[in-house]
This record gives structure tokens, sequence and C-alpha cells, in this order.
């Protein structure tokens, strides 16, 4: 652009006001009646013509010398001085008398004289100076906006010229920054993804009553909503009600706990069935009684003893657990196999119309070890003697590490006759032993429920195969290789209700698989209450668990060098292993723009998490199914995991050649679903469910390598590949991911169990 004149200020005039000797000023010479016109006051004619002579005083060896472009004149310090005083006095007395006559023009000027001049004023200054021009921004996408200013704050670079004058500026903010940035890539490719999927939300399915119903007992030491520390507790409150909907009559036996939390509350609606029992068990007689309570037609009887009662963890507290664990549900088991026979429910007192006992023919589940002695009390103590004779057993196993194992001369407390030890001795391998002389025989009360149960179902398909192979055994892989003809596995289901993305109370917008506009929302909102930066084209990564060893959270400690090095933000919420903690602390330190860390558990943070981030790690070493994933799905999130247990039977891999069509995601997720109505332990392939898009990542190596590689690859299509990172949350979200299929087959196993003759018969 043309540059403006520039003026000098005298010599003798810098002396006078203090001014630097090379200040310019910043307007062009004026005459007096623009000046008048403009109500600026501008520099005389004294002035331009005494600065177009370029005056420089220089000074050399104690005397000062002028030089001009014209001669050069040698003055002594003095003649100067009054020299340039005196021209400093002149040039001041003029440009006071300048100012005098500009009021006087302008107060004999008209109104309309005075704005006809202004605006000429103006136009004749925008020609001369003209606006710079702006260079058009070049095409820096190559750059990936990360190796230019320009390019990364996503606006013009201003000019700053002198004074307060700035050309091009903008007001930036990052948060809008980000969100254009992703809708320009996206606009790019031409693969702007629209907000509504145009895929309506499938029906809940409906149960239709079973032609044979049976009366089925749980036993648990957990039961949501009552007691609770993982998915046991979950199964055992969910599960029983999809069987009362198939009319089945269930009860659900489960210590009256009393910890002094506020879930002590809900025992309050339980009453006292006034059919205490006196249970021989621990070389005595203990005393129990019964409380009922009905829910959603099911029987919840608790037994109330004062073992139940006290404060900490229902198994144990800050010094580890109980030493009498062992007592606590050795009498539950004794308790649950007489709750059948003495409650008496009278007319509306029991669920769905039925009154009486449930008596002797009914199929019994024991929920790991704790309940592990009812399978061994009802072939050893019941059925020689007549009773139960027509009662099966099904020993459920959530979790093979907890055996339940104790000395071996604590068999005679059991309340078992002496001739079943041989059923629940195990012999700890020499490396395993406490020291040379000890012989390593215990007790093993999950040995015993196996070897004595008609039936043994474990939480998914892909565990069942695990734990009768070495590594997955945990040492009882032999007695179960033995069992493996009597060995199923079925999926839990989740709660669709208390998970639900359109109805959830703890997230901040409701969505669902048809509009997904709410999802992002939730997104924003938790980026905002754990203090990320609010962006929408970053992966926002989860993780929700126990931090210990099983679930496999020092893989994310490894790992998280890497995945910082990606355009991530990840939040981890869990409580467990000091050291794993002080990591999470150390990450949030560390890496305080993308990590966050939440030491402890809240269920309304883990519903917050599950619905705003967009992937959920699960990198857990063995699984025997998890329920995490599930809620994920539902909720659109993807997981990532390790290949194992429950994670590899539930999470769709992703195919990168799929189409990435709604309809063809949805017809994959119907597919699946309907391949698990049939015989469940004959898996056939299924053209439809193969052609969708995936639900998910699975890695199967537990090292670096392996995860890393999974979440590259995930943040790659979340970033390249809107539609088919859409078409993936669309198969996620059309899942059936409900107890429906899950109800189906356990009944099955249940007719199954009584197909069959008993398996320890007298």
């Amino acid at each position: 652009s043309p540059r403006r004149p520039r003026t000098r200020v005298p010599v003798a005039h810098a002396r006078s006001t203090g001014a630097p000797l090379n200040a310019r000023f910043t307007r062009p010479a004026m005459s007096c009646v623009s000046a008048a016109a403009s109500g600026r006051v501008v520099a005389s004619p004294l002035v331009s013509a005494c600065s177009s002579r370029r005056t420089v005083v220089r000074a050399s060896g104690g005397v000062q010398r002028r030089v001009t472009g014209r001669r050069t004149l040698v003055l002594t310090h003095s003649t100067a001085e009054e020299d340039l005083d005196a021209q400093a006095e002149e040039i001041f007395a003029q440009i006071q008398a300048l100012k005098r006559d500009n009021e006087s023009l302008k107060s004999d000027l008209s109104d309309t004289a005075f704005e006809a001049l202004r605006e000429a004023q103006e136009a004749r200054e925008r020609l001369a100076n003209p606006p710079p021009e702006v260079p058009a921004q070049k095409d820096m996408s190559y750059l990936g906006g990360a190796s230019s200013k320009d390019a990364y704050l996503g606006m013009e670079l201003p000019y700053l010229g002198e004074g307060d004058v700035r050309v091009g500026f903008s007001e930036y903010n990052k948060t809008s920054a980000a969100r254009q940035r992703d809708a320009d890539v996206k606009a790019r490719k031409g693969q702007a993804v629209q907000v509504g999927t145009g895929v309506k939300p499938r029906p809940p399915p409906v149960f239709e009553r079973t032609e044979a119903p049976m009366s089925i007992v749980f036993v648990s030491s957990e039961v949501a909503p009552w007691s609770k520390t993982g998915g046991l507790a979950d199964v055992c409150g969910s599960l029983p009600r999809e069987l009362v909907k198939r009319g089945h009559r269930v009860m659900v036996v489960s210590p009256y706990y009393q910890t002094g939390k506020k879930e002590d509350e809900l025992y309050k609606g339980a009453f006292d069935t006034c059919s205490n029992k006196m249970l021989e068990c621990f070389e005595g007689l203990q005393e129990v009684s019964y409380m009922h309570q009905v829910k959603d037609g099911v029987d919840f009887v608790f037994v109330k003893h004062e073992s139940y009662e006290r404060e900490g963890n229902i198994y144990g507290n800050s010094y580890g657990a109980y030493a009498d664990n062992q007592f606590r549900y050795t009498l539950l088991s004794h308790a649950a196999c007489e709750a059948p026979l003495v409650i008496d429910f009278g007319a509306g007192a029991s669920a769905n119309g039925f009154t009486g006992t449930y008596g002797d023919d009914v199929v019994f589940v024991a929920n790991d070890w704790h309940a592990g002695l009812v399978p061994l009390l009802v072939a050893s103590k019941y059925r020689p003697y007549g009773t139960y004779k027509k009662a099966r057993t099904v020993t459920a196993i959530h979790n093979i590490l907890h055996q339940g194992v104790e000395p071996h001369v604590s068999f005679k407390n059991l309340g078992v006759p002496g001739e079943w030890y041989d059923c629940l001795e195990y012999q700890f391998p020499e490396e395993m032993r406490a020291h040379e002389l000890d012989l390593g025989l215990v007790v093993n009360i999950l040995k015993g429920a196996i070897a004595t149960s008609d039936r043994v179902l474990t939480v998914s398909e892909g565990y069942a195969k695990e734990i009768i192979t070495p590594e997955g055994g945990k040492g009882l892989e032999a007695m179960l290789e033995t069992r493996v003809n009597r060995l199923d596995g079925v999926v839990n289901g989740i709660d669709m209700d208390e998970w639900n993305p359109a109805q959830d109370e703890f997230t901040s917008s409701p969505f669902d698989v048809s509009d997904l506009s709410g999802k992002m929302e939730c997104k924003r909102k938790l980026q905002q209450e754990m203090g990320l930066e609010v962006r929408d084209d970053v992966p926002l990564i989860g993780f929700i668990g126990r931090l210990d060893w099983q679930k496999g959270p020092d893989l994310i400690r490894d790992s998280i060098a890497d995945m910082m090095n990606e355009d991530v933000q990840v939040i981890m919420l869990g409580s467990g292993l000091a050291e794993l903690e002080q990591f999470m602390q150390w990450a949030e330190q560390a890496y305080n723009d993308k990590f966050r860390g939440w030491v402890g558990f809240s269920v309304p943070m883990a519903h917050r998490i599950t619905a705003g981030c967009d992937i959920l790690l699960m990198p857990s070493r063995f699984e025997p199914c998890g329920l995490n994933q599930l809620y994920a799905m539902r909720y659109g999130t993807l997981p990532i995991a390790h290949a194992t247990g429950g994670l590899n039977d539930t999470i769709v891999r992703h195919n990168p050649y799929a189409d990435d069509d709604p309809e063809i995601a949805v017809a994959a997720a119907v597919a699946r679903d309907e391949g698990q109505e049939g015989d469940f332990r004959r898996n056939g392939h299924n053209e439809a469910a193969d052609l969708g898009p995936g639900t998910g990542w699975l890695f199967n190596e537990m090292n670096v390598g392996s995860f890393m590689y999974c979440v590259s690859n995930a943040c790659k299509l979340y970033r390249e590949n809107p539609k088919m990172w859409r078409a993936m949350q669309i198969q996620a979200m059309s899942q059936d991911l409900s107890w429906y299929h899950a109800a189906l087959k356990w009944e099955k196993v249940f007719e199954w169990s009584k197909i069959d003759p008993p398996h320890c018969q007298p």
C-alpha cells in the first residue's frame, strides 16, 4: 500500500516537549480548511517546510553540527541553543494562531457546508491512503493446523499498525474455532453427517408366558438395589424379574445387611415372615429369621442374623475381608435350603397370586462360592431322606477367581456329612504352599458346588471355554473338564430402564438412535465438568472400573505416553490399588490439558462418562461377562477391549470393508439378535450379521502395541470417516441388550436340568 507522508518534529520543539528526536506524526499534513472541517489541529506550513529539509543534529567531540540538504553549519553550544529556542517560540506562536483561525472558520461555517467539507476530506483520505490488501489464505491443510500459527488459530494473521490500528483482527474463541475446523474437514470430504440418523428405535421385546412354569430359587450374597459390589448383584436383581414375565415363580435369598449406609433404608420395605429356623452348622445351632419383600413380582427373602449387621463393606472393611466370612455364607446356604420349605406365603403375601410354600420341586441357582454349599447340602442332607428329590441345582460362576478356600480343618464347621469331604478337598501344588511341611490341603467350596450340582453355568460362552483351560480355570480346570457336557454359558443382559439414554436422570441431554444430538451435548457438558477444553473434533475416551490387576488399568498406565501423543482426551473413574490411584493423580498433573482422573466411584459420574465419551476402554485380562461394554453400546459409545470372555462375545469387531449405510447396520444388529434365539450352543454363520460395520475394537495380546493399535485406528476413524463412525453407533444402539434373550437361555438350562436325572443320587 502507498506510504503516508511522514514529518519529523523539529529539534527545538523536541527539546522543549521532551519528545524523542525520531518521533513522527501519525497523520499527513492537511490544509487549514480541511483541518477546520475535521476539527483537528494540523501542522503548520512552517513545520512542514522545516521538516522537509531533514534537519538532523549530531554530536561530535562536544560540538553540535547541523546537517541539512544544502549546507552544513557549525554552531557552538550557546549559539545553537539560542537559535533553536527562538525558532521553537516562533513555531509555537504560529500554531496558536492557526488554532484560533481554525476555531473561527468552524464557527462561521453552516452545518451543511461543514458536513460537505468533512465528506470531501474523508474521500480524499481514502484515495490517498487505501487499506492494505489482505493476501488470500493459503491451503495449509497438509500441515494439519499444527505448524502454522495462522492455520492453528483459524483466523487471519492480524496486521498491527502504529497506535491502536488493527487490520483484519477478530476475537478468537477456542470452542468456536474447534467446531469450525471440524465442520471444514467434514465439508472438504463431503461427509458431513446429519444429526438425525433416520433410524427408529427398536421396540422392546414382548414376553410370552411359558407353558411349563417352574419354581426357581436364586441364592446370592448380594442383590441390587439392596446390596451391590459388582455384576453379581445386577444379575440377581434383574434376571428374576424377566423370568417372572415368562410365568415362573421366583424367589431370591440374600442376607439382610445393615452396614450403616444409605442402602440400609431399602430393607425397611421387608416384613418378618415369622418363620424363624434353627440351623445346624459350626458345631452348634444358629437361629435365623426371614424377611420378605415383593418387588416386580419377585419374592425377595432376606436372611437376618447378627453376623450381617456391621459397618463396612458387605465382605470386609479397610483391614481386609472379614475373618468369619465362611461362617456368614455357610449360614446363608443352610437358610436358603430351608426357605422354600418353611416360609408360608399366605394369601396376598406372595407375588403373582401364588400362595403357600414353594415346596421341594424347585430349581436352586447357587451364585458363586458364597452359595456354593447349596448343591452339596441338597445332595447330602436332603435328597437321601426324600426331600428335594425333584429339585435340581445349578451353579452359576460369575468369577472363578474367588473360590471360598479355607484350611481343611474347617470342614467340620460346614454342617456337611463327613463322607462328603472329598467333594470339598483341594490340594495346592507344591509351588503354592507356604513351606515344605505344608501339605496344601484346604476345603474349596466352589469345587464342591461344581462336583455336586446338576448343571454348571457361566455368564458368557467364551468364559465357559476359558475356565476349562489351565490359564482360565484357576486350579479347577480338571474338575470342570469332567463336567464339560453339563457346562453352558449365557451372556448377561442389562436393565434397559436404568440405562436408558432417552430418560437418564444423571445426564444433561436425552438422546436415542434416531437423534444423537443429545449425545454431543452430553460430551460437551462432561468436558466442561471435568475442566477439559470443549472440542467436538477430539475423541473423548473413558474408563470405568476397579483399579486392580484383572481390569487392566496398568495397561493404560503403560500406554499413557503413546496415548497422549494422539489428539485425545481421557477420563478415568475408579478406585483400588494405591499405585494405580497415584498414577491417575500423576497423569492429571503431567497431562493437565488431556487427562482427568476421578479416584473413587460415583454412579451419576459413571452414567455421564458412559453417555458423554466416544470410546470406552476395557483392557481386562479376563472378564467373565462384563457390563460396562453393554452400557456403553446402549449409549452409542464404542468399546475398545481385550478379546477375552464376555467381551469377545458381546463386541463385534469393526469391519473396515463394510458399507456405512444405516440400514445395513440395523439389519446386522437384528440378525445377530435373531441368531441368539435358537440353540445358543450352535452358533451358525449369519451373513447379515457379518455385513455390519461392527460395534467396537478388540485386541488379542495384552501389550502396549496391540492396545495402541486399536486406539489409533479408532481415533483415525473418528476423525476421517464420520459416516462409518455413525454407522457403528447405530449398530451398537440397535442391539437388543435386555435380559430377554438371556432369560430364554437360562430357562432352557433349567429345562435341561429337569430332563436329566440328578447328578448326585442316594
